[in-house]
């Protein structure tokens, strides 16, 4: 019995033995390759914290307070910035004659009327449709109804007395009819030297599109040609980039220009004008006021305010009225108007070399009783001229 149960025990042995071979064997096999070695990765160096030592301080040599060199508190340290360039200044020609040389300008737009004249008082009779004819041609010549009638009725006269007629003959009665016409005895000088003080005081006015502005400028030329010192006041703050315009005209000839904010107080402008001009010793200020539009009241008075405010300093010497000679007897409603709001002194003609008829002169005259003073004969700086009426007449009836 005991032999029996001996032999199960180690027969249990056995088999569990052999189990257990099996079962290694078995996960020997299953097992994965074991992983590759990790390699050593270094940690990145800890960021500083306040405080920290970046590094272990060295020894250095230092220096005291009296061996470091300061800069002097006493002279700040200026940034030179290179000088801006000057504007080069123009010498304008000189005024004297200055329509004579501008004559052949003149007459290639304006002869039309003076050559008309001539080659209808040249017909061998004279009979009401000539004379006819010739009121029409000074009619549309824009000289006015009243001294078209005065004109034709001297003609007549002088004709009927002269009998025959030679072309020189009619050259010289006509050149006689048409000066006495534009008025050979008026004063046409711009006043800008008052006996009893310093500056001149002169203000420009005018409708917007007339050349108000550049007239003003060409003006100022004028006075410097003329070796007088010029102040520009540029009122017309109403209009953009006029002060601007105004400003590039005065430091071509080396004027001083006085100017407000945009849409500021025209008035203003001109009083402080009138004020810088007195203190540089000037000889003249010029005033640009704005483009009035003679159809709107207020404006026209605040185109008076103007006037009035100046005059705190001195009487204003000039008023002048620049008119657009193209737009005829039209230009005599802004005269009229303009006249009656500030005392007119003197009218600027523009634009007389274009499609302009000569005897606007003439109805301007008569519509204010006051002369023509300069004429404009073209876009150049220098083609505003004095009025001479020689040298106008001269042009119209041509060589």
């Amino acid at each position: 019995m005991e032999i029996v149960i001996l032999a199960v025990v180690i027969a249990v042995v056995v088999l569990g033995a052999l189990g257990g071979l099996i079962v290694g064997s078995r996960r020997k096999k299953q097992l994965p390759p074991p992983p590759p070695a990790a390699p050593d990765i270094t940690a990145p160096p800890a960021e500083p914290h306040v405080g920290d030592e970046a590094e272990t301080p060295r020894e250095e040599p230092r220096r005291t307070i009296e061996e470091v060199d300061l800069p002097d508190g006493s002279a700040p340290v200026v940034v030179e910035e290179p000088p801006a360039e000057a504007p080069e200044i123009e010498i304008p020609e000189p005024t004297a004659g200055r329509l004579v040389r501008l004559r052949t300008r003149l007459s290639r737009s304006q002869n039309a009327l003076g050559k008309g004249l001539l080659t209808l008082l040249s017909r061998e009779h004279l009979d009401e449709d000539t004379w006819e004819e010739i009121e029409d041609t000074l009619l549309t010549a824009d000289v006015g109804v009243q001294p078209t009638q005065e004109l034709v009725e001297r003609l007549r006269e002088r004709v009927k007395v002269l009998g025959t007629r030679t072309p020189e003959e009619l050259r010289t009665l006509l050149r006689e009819e048409l000066l006495t016409l534009v008025g050979r005895d008026m004063d046409r000088a711009v006043k800008t030297e008052p006996e009893d003080r310093k500056p001149g005081i002169v203000m420009v006015v005018g409708v917007n599109g007339t050349g108000k502005t550049t007239t003003t400028g060409k003006l100022a030329r004028v006075l410097v040609a003329d070796g007088q010192s010029v102040v520009l006041g540029a009122a017309d703050t109403f209009r953009a980039a006029a002060a601007d315009q105004l400003q590039t005209w005065g430091e071509r000839v080396g004027a001083h220009t006085v100017r407000g904010p945009e849409a500021g107080d025209p008035a203003s402008v001109a009083f402080d004008a009138v004020k810088e001009g007195k203190e540089m010793g000037a000889n003249v200020v010029l005033i640009d006021t704005a483009g009035r539009l003679h159809t709107k009241t207020g404006l026209m008075d605040e185109l008076g305010k103007v006037k009035r405010v100046v005059e705190k300093h001195a009487p204003v010497d000039e008023v002048l009225l620049v008119l657009d000679a193209t737009t005829g007897q039209n230009g005599l409603v802004q005269a009229r108007v303009f006249s009656e709001v500030v005392d007119i002194t003197g009218i600027v003609l523009t634009k007389l070399d274009g499609t302009a008829k000569g005897g606007i002169v003439v109805a301007v005259q008569r519509e204010l009783g006051v002369p023509v003073k300069l004429i404009g004969l073209g876009e150049g700086a220098d083609d505003l001229a004095p009025f001479e009426p020689e040298a106008f007449v001269d042009a119209l009836i041509g060589e």
